[in-house]
């Protein structure tokens, strides 16, 4: 989870100026949390009174209002237009989208879960309560997935054929760096989201990689490195130099979280 936080932070200051290559500052004093982070956060702050969770309609419901409640806190944070609309219209039911917001978001529930299982399950429910278009669902459900067989040390060839399962990934960062273009939907930002990781050879190298394609690089940050931080760690300095770009409320949720489930591992 906090490997997505440091993804959107690094990839904030390149979402509408992309940098096509791996050579940049990492942390910069224009970077900033964007809607990624708090949305992920969001998730977090819902999973944060459970241990497990057996009724899933109950969780959305309590979903939605930690998304509102923390969504509505931060209402300039780069929310994309039919997300923003149903957060301040108080409107609950979700909206057919399948923009990559529901994979961003998604990195909690990989640290939440026991089971490859109750991943995945637990995944499509972060995503159904908005994009509960099925491409949207199958984006959070990939994410997740890997980040959870990184996680319970499966090796990267198995983490591939996990997700070609959900995503033909037959390129590299390398053949699409020159014409990837600016895309917010599942389809068009996960499967470039994972060739940046499968590329990758550390967890600094699958960030830069990652903003090195270029299109939404926030939220390719933020995907990748929630993959790359379960499958590689994050060193210590670059963890707390992205955690101090978060405000005290929602470093709090990601203390709480990281408390909970993540330093049991």
């Amino acid at each position: 989870m906090i490997g997505a936080i440091l993804g959107d932070v690094v990839g904030s200051r390149f979402e509408f100026d992309n940098h096509k290559s791996k050579e940049f500052e990492l942390f910069h004093p224009e970077c900033c949390f964007t809607d990624d982070t708090v949305l992920t956060l969001a998730i977090a702050k819902a999973l944060l009174p459970y241990d497990r969770i057996t009724d899933y309609e109950q969780f959305k419901k309590e979903l939605v209002a930690s998304i509102r409640e923390i969504g509505m806190q931060y209402t300039d944070c780069g929310y994309g237009g039919r997300f923003y609309y149903w957060l301040t219209s108080g409107k609950t039911e979700p909206y057919n989208s399948f923009g990559n917001g529901s994979a961003m978001r998604v990195s909690p529930v990989a640290w939440f879960a026991d089971t490859l299982e109750s991943c995945e399950k637990l995944a499509a429910a972060t995503a159904e309560v908005t994009h509960n278009h099925p491409e949207g669902i199958k984006g959070a459900v990939a994410v997740a997935g890997a980040a959870f067989l990184a996680r319970t040390g499966h090796t990267m060839t198995e983490i591939k054929e996990y997700v070609a399962q959900y995503y033909t990934v037959d390129f590299t960062p390398d053949e699409i760096r020159d014409s990837y273009g600016f895309y917010e939907t599942c389809q068009q930002s996960v499967p470039q989201a994972f060739s940046a990781f499968f590329a990758s050879t550390d967890f600094e190298d699958a960030i830069r990689t990652a903003i090195s394609i270029g299109g939404d690089s926030d939220t390719i940050g933020a995907m990748v490195g929630a993959v790359a931080e379960a499958f590689y760690g994050i060193p210590e300095d670059m963890k707390e130099t992205a955690l101090s770009y978060l405000d005290l409320d929602l470093l709090k949720i990601a203390e709480d979280f990281t408390n909970k489930f993540m330093n049991k591992e």
